[in-house]
């Protein structure tokens, strides 16, 4: 499932998109459903490649994105525009990623059989999908947000709900973590 290729620029928004992004969101508060629909396929790709980074299964991802999609469409009308609507969602989407997660903390994780659908290559995809399960939540976040989906560390601050300098520190630690756990296929020469 590689849904993060291309996803950066969904972030990335012109003067007159950000003028249709505002008129959607009017014509969504005001009851408009295709609108609201219309926000949410511009940012479907990187919602679900946010969810599926941090759930990593694709039932509980598709159930996580339904569960923050009917919350965005209840809340619609007090979104105050201070940000995309894209970073208003995927904060949205990471906070029911997160109750997600909590609801799991009980439960076995993932098998590596079902860790094996990730990527290209066996032997690197439980590698790397196991170096990211072993970070903290608040650092996967991170990494996904900036890594993946190309969000600068403002935007990510405001979807994480702290500080830029706290986004650039959790990034830090991760990619440290990073390094340790999987050495030169991370571009360290060990």
């Amino acid at each position: 499932m590689d849904e993060t290729t291309s996803v950066a620029t969904a972030t990335c928004l012109s003067a007159d998109a950000i003028d249709e992004e505002r008129a959607l969101c009017r014509q969504a508060a005001a009851g408009d459903n295709s609108a609201f629909m219309g926000l949410i396929m511009r940012y479907d790709a990187a919602s679900r490649a946010l969810a599926w980074h941090l759930l990593r299964d694709a039932t509980e991802m598709d159930d996580a994105l339904q569960d923050a999609y009917l919350k965005a469409f209840k809340g619609i009308r007090r979104f105050a525009g201070r940000s995309s609507f894209g970073t208003w969602l995927h904060s949205i989407v990471y906070r029911v990623c997160l109750d997600h997660l909590r609801g799991r903390r009980d439960e076995t994780t993932l098998d590596d059989a079902t860790r094996a659908d990730c990527g290209p290559d066996p032997s690197e995809r439980v590698d790397i999908t196991g170096a990211l399960d072993a970070l903290p939540t608040d650092q996967l976040g991170a990494v996904i947000l900036v890594d993946a989906l190309g969000y600068d560390y403002r935007e990510a601050g405001r979807i994480l709900r702290i500080a830029p300098g706290t986004v650039g520190s959790r990034l830090s630690r991760a990619h440290a973590a990073l390094r340790d756990r999987l050495g030169a296929s991370y571009g360290d020469d060990r």
